[in-house]
């Protein structure tokens, strides 16, 4: 039975679906060191009529605060961890030097309860990013704990305002209490932990207050364990400028929808052509058959002139390196398991139910299953051999995806996260250019934690 919220708690729980490494002197105009506090703390997720939500947030807030840096800064964060059980802080899609990564047994020992953990590195690249913990992600992602990471360009698009929405979404009893049934094998198996409620900014509002005539720069971040967004901005013709932090050719995307996996990112440009004093929905429907209404822009009846229509200048790309496709080296990657797929019987028992290259892989127990040259480029087909959509994230790198099933891709664009559908295959090209040993793995994150996981070396 679905449980009786207000709009977007309307799904049952039961829901299954058929830098980087360029260290840098610390310069006078960086921003001064921070504390990260990761904390159990209540929240008002559904609003009024319901009780606080318990939570783990970053320094009580949800989403965590929002941190905002110039491209070329340094990031100085000390992480203090007040939870129950270790974590680590993962700075998505930045790229950084190994030891920062975030990855507990891997590039840094787990911070137990009462401890601190130095973060610093720099920042190469503008644009939209994130933070979370990448120990026990299912859950601590789950109750609460991301945040997104800004880099402002140099130089911004002009716009009137700038936006942002971080999507969660969160498994609620009827007391807004969160399900803790983190890890069953229905959701593991299957598409992941999908809640009953998304929440924007950390509430769940009815609109957003908008003006007729404004420019709006719109960054969206998926801050979800498994939901796939499709995102209709029903009235308006909203168009891409970036993706996972990156610039792409200023173009609208396929049938007007945006589609954002789990980790993924993106920065739209949206002008507001709509009538004064009319609502407009803007629509999630991924999934077809489970479509609702995330929200309202909601039209006042201000004339003022803005700069909706002008001239759209594409952003300045990222020192990214070119990968050279004709001196690649070639590699595949294989992801299969899960309900209807090739699951591995015994360690299904153990919880291991899908594969990587034919081997399920326990949470940072990944031992590299390729090397590359560094500084050399990589192209890496992977394939999605199962019945479920998998965002396939790489630590420490972007990559251009340069094919689908085949095809050339539109915009050949950088990505940190690829969506993979079902059955869907894509190639992904970059220089391995940032040493270490970096993850790999699927951020529907049930997925990561039951075998999906994996590692590369750059050396």
């Amino acid at each position: 039975m679905p449980v009786n919220f207000p709009r977007r708690m309307f799904l049952s729980s039961g829901f299954a679906l058929g830098a980087g490494a360029f260290p840098g002197l610390v310069r006078a105009s960086d921003p001064p060191a921070r504390v990260l506090r990761a904390v159990t703390a209540r929240h008002s997720l559904v609003g009024e009529g319901y009780p606080p939500t318990e939570v783990w947030s970053y320094d009580g807030k949800i989403p965590g605060p929002v941190l905002n840096y110039r491209q070329g800064e340094r990031l100085r964060i000390t992480f203090e961890n007040h939870l129950p059980e270790a974590s680590t802080v993962h700075f998505h899609g930045i790229r950084l030097p190994n030891a920062m990564d975030g990855v507990p047994h891997l590039t840094q020992a787990p911070v137990e309860p009462g401890a601190k953990f130095q973060y610093e590195f720099d920042l190469p690249d503008a644009g939209t990013y994130w933070y979370h913990p990448h120990l026990g992600s299912a859950e601590q992602v789950g109750r609460g704990l991301s945040g997104a990471l800004i880099v402002q360009e140099h130089a911004p698009p002009a716009v009137d305002r700038e936006l942002l929405w971080v999507l969660s979404d969160w498994r609620l009893d009827r007391e807004a209490r969160i399900v803790p049934n983190f890890g069953n094998f229905m959701d593991a198996s299957h598409a992941g932990r999908i809640g009953n409620t998304v929440s924007v900014n950390g509430s769940v509002p009815e609109s957003i207050d908008v003006n007729p005539g404004e420019r709006l720069r719109l960054r969206l971040v998926n801050a979800s364990n498994a939901r796939i967004y499709g995102l209709n901005f029903q009235g308006h013709d909203p168009v891409v400028i970036a993706y996972d932090g990156h610039p792409v050719a200023p173009h609208r995307p396929e049938r007007g929808r945006v589609v954002l996996g789990p980790a993924m990112r993106a920065d739209l440009i949206l002008d507001l052509a709509g009538q004064s004093g009319r609502n407009y929905p803007v629509v999630d429907d991924y999934y077809p058959r489970l479509a609702y209404r995330l929200l309202d822009l909601r039209y006042s009846k201000n004339t003022r002139a803005g700069r909706a229509g002008s001239a759209l200048q594409p952003l300045a790309p990222n020192p990214v390196a070119e990968p050279v496709l004709e001196r690649a080296e070639r590699h595949q990657i294989v992801f299969g398991g899960g309900m209807m797929g090739s699951m591995p019987r015994q360690p299904a028992a153990r919880g291991m139910i899908w594969t990587v290259n034919g081997q399920p892989v326990h949470e940072h127990d990944a031992k590299p299953i390729l090397s590359l040259e560094l500084g050399r480029t990589a192209l890496i087909e992977l394939v999605n051999d199962t019945m479920w959509p998998h965002p396939i994230h790489l630590h420490g790198h972007v990559f251009r995806v340069v094919s689908r099933d085949g095809s050339p891709t539109a915009h050949r664009e950088w990505r940190d996260t690829v969506l993979l559908e079902a059955r869907q295959r894509a190639e992904i090209a970059f220089v391995a250019d940032n040493p270490g040993v970096w993850m790999l793995h699927c951020h529907v994150l049930e997925h990561q934690a039951s075998g999906m996981m994996a590692a590369i070396r750059v050396a």
